[in-house]
């Protein structure tokens, strides 16, 4: 794992005491992104998606490239404000306060099997709304994938426990 390398940790942001894993760094070098697309596309395979949900904004930047390797579609969970409407909303928490995610309400979703895709796995609060909003529309969430598990914030208990879930490395 390469890459690991090229992660930066900022401390306290967004807010003291948080300490942020910047994913960004990694998707600068070619040989950084190539290799986490490989791992994450090895890892979500056999989970056997048609299609890769995805929430705002590193979570989308993860989702293309391996929704095109997949030959699976992409959905994007975007913050509030950023999508026409109608949607579907749904509020979740996280470790240094609470928003909302939404999707476009009407997405051919009903039936699919959909594989959540994000950087870091911290609280699950943001995972865990992406997949509430995945059932919503009638979608069976078959996976969780990331690059990082922050293990100490214990985010996997908030999802279920039925769903695999799947990180590159966990710290």
């Amino acid at each position: 794992m390469q890459w690991l390398q090229y992660v930066r940790e900022i401390p306290d942001f967004p807010e003291p005491g948080v300490l942020f894993r910047d994913i960004l760094p990694v998707l600068a070098h070619p040989d950084g992104l190539a290799e986490i697309v490989q791992e994450l596309e090895a890892l979500i395979r056999p989970w056997q998606p048609e299609v890769i949900m995805a929430p705002e904004a590193r979570g989308f930047l993860l989702a293309g490239p391996l929704a095109f390797s997949l030959n699976v579609g992409l959905v994007a969970v975007r913050k509030p404000g950023k999508l026409p409407a109608p949607v579907i909303d749904e509020a979740y928490t996280l470790e240094y306060g609470e928003n909302h995610l939404q999707m476009e309400a009407g997405l051919p979703l009903a039936g699919k099997r959909v594989v959540i895709v994000d950087d870091v796995l911290a609280t699950g609060g943001t995972v865990a709304a992406a997949a509430r909003l995945a059932h919503r529309a009638g979608a069976e969430v078959v996976g969780f994938a990331f690059l990082i598990e922050l293990v100490s914030l214990q985010g996997r208990s908030r999802l279920s426990s039925e769903v695999p879930v799947g990180a590159l490395t966990a710290l």
